[in-house]
């Protein structure tokens, strides 16, 4: 699985009609690019808004356009109240509440319906969808709450939230995060409010767009954490005198071919060369086996690799789809659908955090294993240096179990769930928003709990001394060295556990492996 690489991110994203990928929502979400509408994508809009204006001025009724919304679709509204209609709709649908969304989601949310928008399937003007995309390269994020989308005709709620703002009205920030009245954060931008036409408040607010968002993000983290994890897990193998062996190729691709436990072990085996530790107990140590959070490491990561693989796919298919209700076909037709139902997404999200909890909950073993003097093959209880007056990590694994313990509830899936809404018309929703919002959650709990294994492994090789670790763990261990994992006297945790768990999150730990290694899978 590979998304993109922080040194590939472009300046620029160009938005054309036929979809986007991955690294463009990563680099607008995450690193600021500009979006820049494609000449083919605004002269198809326009083109395509050309049936709605004409559908419009019919005396036949047509959803979105001349109806109400749901399960008021069969009120016809009179011309002189369309404007009305489009703003009320989004005014009502900008419902909300709870803590807000971080900033990335939302600018992930805004740029992805714009790609939907620049398909030509929704019939939005394009002066309204520019509006969009400057609003975008301003800045400016609109205020959207945690609460509010069923999955179900899209992510309603915070999709309006950001519409609102496009009108001059509601809330957001300016490039500072700072929040501001509306109005000025636009003008200060040069940016005029748009007045919403037919068709167009739905057009805004009718997609998957954040769902989709926050699983292309939660997967750029993964990606970055399962190599982490093959990391660790290599390094409790060193700190509790397990074997490499069983992490040998022959073992793995011909045996068992799943893609991700082959790429799993060979990081391992990688990590483990040259590793004296290992070597030192090679022959004549009377233990058969080593326990499964390290034989099978590769099995339980893999699974998490592979179910990776199969979600980007899912969000592959998404960034090419055109969602909203109704659409316009190639022809000109004006048709409803439901495609706008989050249940594909929603699936996949709720999948992903089901490795990932067990992902966590191995490494969790691996660390419990590394302080309990019963079997951690020689090492002193919990790596205190005066075991009694010192407590060493023993509450440092408390706080690793409580993550553990919160990513098993977050693994309970969401997608089974439905709470009818619209007065029965949307009868059966996704809730694939708070599938993405638990796993979001769930990987940053993994990240910590991935730091909190690291700092307990560099300690126990650190006390495997005078045997020699490889030249990986080496490295980590010079560079941590009096700020994570050294051995000593008890101290205050949180800030070490804080700084392993930055040494994590900037990619700093995978470098300085990699810089020894070579690339791992």
């Amino acid at each position: 699985m590979t998304i993109n690489a922080d040194n590939e991110t472009p300046a620029t994203v160009l938005l054309g009609s036929s979809g986007t990928t991955v690294a463009d929502v990563i680099a607008v979400a995450r690193h600021g690019a500009r979006v820049e509408l494609t000449s083919e994508a605004r002269e198809h809009v326009a083109q395509v808004r050309r049936h709605i204006d004409a559908l419009a001025a019919s005396d036949v009724p047509a959803y979105g356009i001349s109806t109400g919304f749901g399960a008021l679709a069969n009120k016809h509204i009179p011309q002189e109240k369309r404007t009305r209609l489009q703003k009320s709709l989004v005014r009502s649908h900008a419902a909300g509440t709870g803590p807000t969304v971080e900033r990335e989601v939302v600018r992930a949310l805004m740029f992805l319906r714009a790609k939907t928008l620049a398909s030509g399937h929704t019939g939005i003007r394009g002066e309204t969808l520019e509006t969009m995309l400057a609003v975008l390269n301003a800045g400016i994020t609109p205020v959207v709450h945690e609460f509010g989308s069923l999955g179900c005709s899209g992510d309603l709620a915070p999709l309006a939230h950001c519409a609102l703002v496009l009108m001059g009205e509601g809330r957001a920030t300016g490039p500072d995060g700072v929040e501001r009245p509306v109005p000025e954060l636009l003008a200060e931008a040069g940016i005029e409010p748009v007045t919403l036409a037919e068709k167009e408040g739905l057009a805004l607010i009718n997609g998957t767009d954040g769902m989709l968002g926050q699983l292309i993000m939660a997967l750029a983290d993964l990606q970055h954490l399962l190599t982490v994890a093959d990391i660790t897990a290599a390094f409790s193998v060193e700190g509790l005198l397990g074997t490499d062996r069983v992490f040998i190729p022959e073992l793995h691709e011909p045996l068992r071919p799943h893609p991700g436990q082959a790429d799993a072990a060979a990081n391992m085996l990688k990590v483990l060369e040259g590793s004296g530790i290992v070597a030192s107990h090679r022959w004549g140590d009377d233990r058969v086996q080593d326990a499964y959070s390290l034989r099978c490491a590769p099995q339980v990561a893999g699974g998490s690799r592979d179910t990776a693989r199969y979600a980007l796919s899912v969000a592959q298919h998404e960034l090419a789809a055109a969602v909203d209700n109704p659409v316009v076909l190639d022809d000109g037709t004006v048709s409803s659908n439901g495609n706008f139902h989050g249940a594909p997404v929603a699936y996949v999200l709720d999948f992903m955090a089901i490795p990932i909890a067990d992902l966590a909950s191995m490494s969790e073993r691996r660390t419990d294993r590394m302080l309990d003097p019963a079997r951690s093959h020689g090492l002193p209880p919990f790596l205190a240096e005066d075991p009694g007056t010192d407590s060493g990590l023993m509450i440092a694994q408390y706080t690793q179990a409580g993550l553990v313990s919160d990513m098993k509830r977050l693994a309970v899936p969401a997608s089974v769930d439905s709470i009818p809404s619209s007065a029965m018309q949307e009868d059966h929703v996704s809730m694939g928003w708070h599938a993405a919002r638990k796993l979001r959650q769930a990987v940053l709990n993994l990240r910590r709990v991935l730091a909190i294994e690291l700092m307990t492994a560099t300690r126990a090789i650190a006390l495997r001394a005078p045997l020699e670790p490889g030249a990986a763990s080496s490295a980590v261990l010079q560079q941590l060295h009096g700020r994570v994992g050294t051995p000593g006297p008890d101290r205050f945790l949180a800030p070490e556990i804080e700084a392993a768990e930055e040494y994590v999150a900037s990619g700093q730990l995978v470098r300085t492996v990699e810089s020894v290694t070579g690339p791992l899978r």
